[in-house]
């Protein structure tokens, strides 16, 4: 094995995109791809308690998105329009054909959009605590009556929680009976991006334009995971966007926030490799 000093002063693998944004990448293990795709409050360090498990089995590439340090975005605040392009570009650098994806939340924006474009790509997709591009109003399920009614309270919910210094998007109960796991979470989301991220939330709000019936094409397998508590994305909106797809499955995480990956990895990484392994 190599000194840790000499492997440090290794330059950090970065992809350079054509626009000049430059894409921070890692890829660990061998065997089938898969690709890990994280949300707003975090970056490529958010899979922490996933890597060591799914490496394993499968080659796993975990990146930070433009806009997410250690990446960068020349415009500053990224265009999320723009990240299915950027994962197919770093895909064809590492000469990856086919893919398994796992989106949380944002990184659901990333991986549905990818599989819509390149379907025989996709081998199975993950989508936790999101439902990506999909139109909520368009998903079957849910009333608009509800959805608002859901609205309504999650940001009551949210104002109460950044008022007692807590994240949304990892909820009150991390916070009382995991605060490693709160702090750590915070400390991620500090690193990775210093935008206006309300700005960028309003974005990825804006391109929730996919109608239910476009969704038949993902004809491979899709695991859906709502926490039951989350106050960040409807649980009810993921069980629905479960139901629109042919071969759709949800599966809810009682008594856990917007991060079942980060607060509940000791059921969510059993689940989701042997979903990827099927």
């Amino acid at each position: 094995m190599r000194p840790i000093l000499t492997r440090l002063r290794e330059p950090m693998p970065l992809l350079s995109l054509k626009d000049g944004a430059r894409l921070y990448y890692e890829v660990h293990g061998k065997g089938p791809a898969v690709a890990l795709a994280h949300g707003l409050g975090g970056n490529h360090l958010s899979w922490w308690q996933q890597v060591p498990v799914l490496a394993r089995h499968f080659t796993c590439i975990a990146f930070a998105h433009r806009g997410f340090a250690p990446s960068h975005d020349p415009a500053g605040m990224p265009d999320p329009a723009r990240y299915a392009d950027d994962l197919e570009a770093l895909l064809g650098h590492l000469e990856v054909e086919y893919v398994r994806l796992v989106g949380q939340s944002m990184g659901g924006w990333t991986a549905l959009d990818f599989a819509l474009r390149h379907p025989a790509r996709v081998k199975a997709l993950v989508m936790s605590a999101t439902i990506g591009t999909a139109d909520p109003a368009r998903l079957p399920g849910t009333t608009a009556q509800e959805r608002s009614r859901w609205e309504d309270w999650a940001r009551g919910e949210q104002a109460r929680l950044k008022g007692a210094g807590l994240y949304p998007a990892t909820g009150e109960r991390m916070a009382r009976e995991q605060p490693q796991l709160h702090h750590l979470y915070q400390q991620i989301g500090r690193l990775a991006a210093d935008f206006d991220r309300e700005a960028m939330r309003k974005r990825l709000w804006a391109r929730r334009t996919v109608p239910a019936e476009a969704l038949a094409a993902l004809r491979h397998p899709v695991l859906c995971l709502a926490g039951l508590e989350d106050v960040v994305i409807n649980p009810a909106l993921v069980k629905a966007l479960a139901g629109a797809l042919p071969a759709g499955r949800f599966e809810p995480f009682p008594e856990t926030g917007h991060s079942p990956y980060f607060e509940r990895a000791g059921r969510f990484n059993p689940m989701v490799l042997e979903f990827l392994a099927a």
